[in-house]
């Protein structure tokens, strides 16, 4: 390949029939960064022939997991394009006149085996014998007069070989007879995946085929197809299997626990399990390419212009599942406070009982967000961190009354510090957060008691937990009034609880 490629027209291409994991992200991924490095474009069809294992949710599911991505398509089913349609199913009549086409012209022809005639083949571990490729048209024509259905095979070459040379992997070379005649359209009109793939990179006009590496022993027929066609083949680029995150074996399609996590090969799990797009990319994109080797994090414009499809590897990688997480909270703490708000907005507007909108515009989640920013690796951890600031002070209650004691400290001592933090807060002006640190540590110097120790019995008073956010910001958030609440209501539940150790 040139070191300076031409527009790229490149296709991802899933078929409907289960949800978008991890690796078909990957290689719409790939797809959409060597598009976008060349100039070209990037297209999304739906390859939807295998109608017995259609799943209506699936293609809904494809393109919400496309989109939160950020790889919006340039043509495809939804927005149109010169292509169009770009859903197999609705491109049946182009499929038949190119299966037409074939018979004509010696490529193909049609067979009349019945299924009872291939599962006695099958019973004797035999492939399909080519048994109909010769008939005689007094034949066809009996078998026509018995109302026998009929699929249309690809003749085969019977001699010689095909390479199909993989930009990534070199030249792949098979035998030609190790190809037995596929079937290319079904008795129902509808095409197999070999022909309508063929056809759709013909007339769409495909550059590169990108595509996982479970296709390579279909790429031999794909190139005899292009050839009998007399079509240009675009370049094959065969992307490396994601393997497990334990390294053993292939990246598996259903959830799975991994050191004590639960692991999802599904795109929606990650939507809604707190994962920012911009991590998942820098992620997936190091998932058969590298960026740079001393370089872990780069911005979408960073990799446009380095990804070239001759650096993917070809090696098998595995799913460092664990690095998503940290690369999440890095991308975290790089966002504007304002932004990560708004992030944080679909994720604990459920669990505060509150509306979106009301969420979005509330000044204790905007005063809170850079207070959690540091502590959190997923979307999904600020709720418990956050969720006690909008409780009202009677809804906080202290399952271990015993939280409420400082280290080294008697219920009676912990009882005279929260007297203490109640008379601070209930006196002191102005009521901010320089302020309430400078009359706390000075208050804990007189009484004798180390600042640890002394804020411990207050933290677990405003927030009902010993592991909160910074106490003094915290107590900003909620305001005078509302912290004077909470520190009573723990002094009450702190003496009860020192009434039954008498």
């Amino acid at each position: 390949m040139a070191d300076t490629p031409a527009p790229a027209r490149v296709r991802f291409a899933p078929s409907p029939t289960g949800f978008l994991h991890l690796g078909g992200l990957r290689t719409a991924l790939f797809d959409w960064l060597f598009a976008h490095h060349t100039g070209g474009q990037f297209i999304l069809r739906i390859e939807d022939t295998d109608q017995k294992r259609y799943n209506p949710e699936s293609l809904q599911d494809l393109m919400r997991g496309l989109r939160w991505l950020g790889l919006e398509w340039d043509e495809g089913p939804d927005i149109g394009g010169p292509y169009a349609p770009y859903i197999q199913s609705e491109r049946k009549e182009a499929y038949g006149k190119y299966a037409d086409w074939l018979v004509e012209n010696g490529h193909a022809y049609r067979c009349y085996t019945t299924a009872e005639e291939l599962e006695e083949l099958r019973a004797r571990n035999l492939p399909y014998d080519r048994r109909h490729r010769t008939l005689t048209p007094e034949q066809r024509a009996a078998f026509e007069a018995e109302g026998r259905p009929s699929v249309v095979r690809f003749a085969a070459p019977l001699t010689g070989t095909t390479t199909v040379h993989d930009v990534i992997r070199g030249d792949i070379t098979v035998e030609n007879t190790s190809v037995v005649d596929p079937v290319l359209l079904k008795s129902d009109g509808l095409p197999t995946y070999h022909l309508a793939v063929v056809v759709d990179d013909h007339l769409m006009e495909i550059t590169h085929i990108l595509r996982g590496e479970e296709w390579i022993p279909s790429a031999p027929l794909h190139k005899m197809l292009f050839d009998a066609f007399g079509w240009p083949a675009p370049e094959f680029v065969h992307l490396p299997v994601i393997l497990d995150p334990s390294g053993k074996g292939k990246m598996s399609k259903r959830r799975t626990v991994v050191d004590g996590k639960e692991f999802s090969p599904f795109v929606s799990d990650y939507v809604t399990g707190g994962y920012l797009p911009d991590a998942m990319f820098n992620f997936l994109a190091n998932m058969g390419w590298s960026f740079d080797g001393d370089q872990e994090i780069f911005t979408r414009a960073e990799a446009i212009a380095r990804f070239d499809v001759k650096d993917i590897s070809p090696k098998a990688t595995a799913l460092p599942f664990s690095k998503l997480d940290w690369l999440n909270g890095m991308y975290i703490r790089q966002m504007a406070p304002s932004e990560l708000h708004q992030a944080l907005v679909p994720y604990l507007a459920p669990a505060l009982g509150m509306s979106e909108g009301d969420l979005a515009h509330d000044r204790r989640l905007a005063e809170l967000t850079p207070l959690i920013q540091e502590r959190i690796k997923l979307l999904t951890d600020a709720a418990p961190m956050v969720d006690w600031a909008f409780l009202p002070a009677e809804a906080i209650t202290y399952p271990d009354p015993a939280q409420l004691i400082g280290k080294k400290l008697s219920a009676a001592e912990s009882l005279d510090v929260l007297a203490a933090g109640a008379e601070i807060v209930a006196d002191i002006e102005p009521f901010e957060v320089a302020a309430l640190e400078a009359a706390f540590r000075s208050r804990a110097e007189a009484m004798a008691i180390k600042v640890g120790s002394f804020l411990a019995p207050v933290r677990v008073a405003i927030t009902g937990r010993p592991v909160s956010p910074p106490l003094f910001e915290s107590m900003h958030v909620l305001g005078r009034e509302e912290s004077l609440a909470r520190i009573d209501n723990a002094r009450q539940a702190l003496h009860d609880y020192a009434a039954t150790l008498a």
